[in-house]
């Protein structure tokens, strides 16, 4: 028995795997089960016994994607609240960084939003209220909490330029281009925030190199 099931869990991964990838790279409605299948090795009868409808698959990837956000999040806010009252614009810079960094290790989570966004998986319009909402409402209530000059409205829209703009990044043709998005993101953040910048000793290796350039050689 624990033999067996350890075999139907390794299947189950391996669909789950395969349709991470598909429906990252080309969508919800551009993804078939037997695409899926096809991908993991297996028939359609093995995925439908796995995991169900391509539905039900679908909605299991989603999960899984916003566990490893949430997780990710929940790390870099309490990083942020510990270095938010004695330097809140490094805690904001660095906030960003971790959030990259989480998108530039996991790609498919901002590939599998960014399919959303182009209206792929209309049905299931539930899943911004169950899992964006929460998380992007989180990372603005503890961001007012640890910067009194920062309205709620304006904590958001930033939360929300952040999540557009790495998302977007990572899905670029300068994806590749990381030292110098970062140092762009940073930027970003502190002035959606309405934070001074970053003193010398707390600049990243992309920043420095940018200011060394002078005027115009951070443009993206």
């Amino acid at each position: 028995m624990s033999q067996h099931r350890t075999a139907a869990e390794a299947s189950r991964e391996r669909i789950l795997a395969a349709a991470t990838e598909l429906f990252a790279e080309h969508g919800y409605d551009g993804a078939t089960t037997r695409t899926i299948a096809v991908t993991a090795g297996l028939n359609v009868a093995t995925v439908a016994y796995h995991v169900g409808s391509k539905a039900d698959l679908y909605r299991e990837v989603m999960r899984r994607a916003h566990e490893a956000e949430r997780a990710a999040v929940d790390a870099a806010l309490t990083e942020f609240a510990g270095t938010a009252p004695d330097h809140p614009a490094r805690a904001a810079a660095e906030f960003a960084d971790r959030y990259l960094d989480f998108c530039l290790e996991q790609p498919h989570v901002p590939a599998l939003w960014m399919r959303r966004w182009m209206a792929d998986a209309a049905e299931f319009a539930d899943l911004e209220e169950r899992y964006a909402r929460p998380l992007l409402e989180a990372v603005r209530d503890r961001l007012v909490a640890a910067l009194p000059q920062l309205t709620p409205d304006r904590a958001e829209l930033a939360v929300w330029t952040v999540l557009w703009t790495t998302h977007g990044f990572c899905r670029s043709m300068i994806r590749a281009q990381v030292p110098r998005f970062r140092a762009h993101l940073r930027a970003l953040v502190l002035r959606e925030l309405g934070l001074g910048e970053l003193g010398p000793g707390e600049l990243g290796p992309g920043e420095r190199g940018l200011r060394e350039l002078g005027p115009g050689g951070g443009a993206l």
